[in-house]
């Protein structure tokens, strides 16, 4: 699933840093959509629950946590994409100025077009790697993986084959559900927001 949403990025007040990358808490809303998927999900057979190093998907899985008395593990290669010289916010500032670079990031469908930032191969590359061993660790079972929306969009082309951008923009709090079979993956859902009150809209591209 997708965490909640973020604190909003306001000019000249970077969010804090984790390891290069931009490290905001959630915002009153983003608690509200932790709580209501958790709802969700609590009485769903679950085996274990991953976050990624990132506070965001740690105060998402909260919640859950706290309903099933799972302890949350990380994996670190989950994480969101690092975005170069747009970290602490800049991205959703350069959006809404629709800043040249990124939307040229939008016509070549690739994050790297941003100075200094990983590539869209470099970002589906190693998650890829981070579900492959959940998977390996986790076989025949099912788990709830806190992560971002630029890994959702990631791992949802890679199981279906489509162009880079093709699942960006999933809402924050939203479910995704993939099935991995060794080297075979499925993509049976993506972007419920039944638990959030039905039809919603993201609010901003990558959070």
């Amino acid at each position: 699933m997708r965490h909640g949403e973020s604190a909003p990025a306001k000019p000249g007040q970077p969010f804090e840093l984790k390891d290069g990358h931009g490290d905001p808490p959630l915002a009153p809303r983003g608690r509200q959509q932790a709580e209501a998927v958790g709802e969700r999900l609590a009485g769903e057979p679950i085996d274990a629950i991953y976050v990624t190093s990132l506070r965001r998907t740690h105060e998402t899985a909260a919640p859950l946590v706290a309903r099933t008395g799972l302890e949350p593990r990380q994996e670190a290669d989950l994480r969101e994409i690092f975005l170069g010289d747009w970290e602490g916010g800049v991205l959703r500032i350069k959006a809404a100025e629709s800043d040249p670079i990124y939307l040229a990031m939008h016509d070549q469908q690739d994050w790297g077009v941003i100075p200094g930032a990983e590539s869209f191969a470099q970002l589906q590359a190693r998650s890829i790697g981070g579900i492959s061993r959940i998977h390996q660790a986790h076989p025949s079972q099912r788990v709830v993986v806190v992560v971002h929306g630029g890994v959702i969009g990631a791992l949802c082309a890679h199981a279906t084959g489509s162009r880079n951008f093709a699942f960006a923009g999933a809402d924050n709090g939203s479910i995704h559900h993939l099935v991995v079979l060794g080297s075979e993956w499925q993509l049976r859902r993506f972007n419920d927001t039944a638990h959030l009150g039905g039809f919603t809209t993201a609010g901003q591209a990558l959070t």
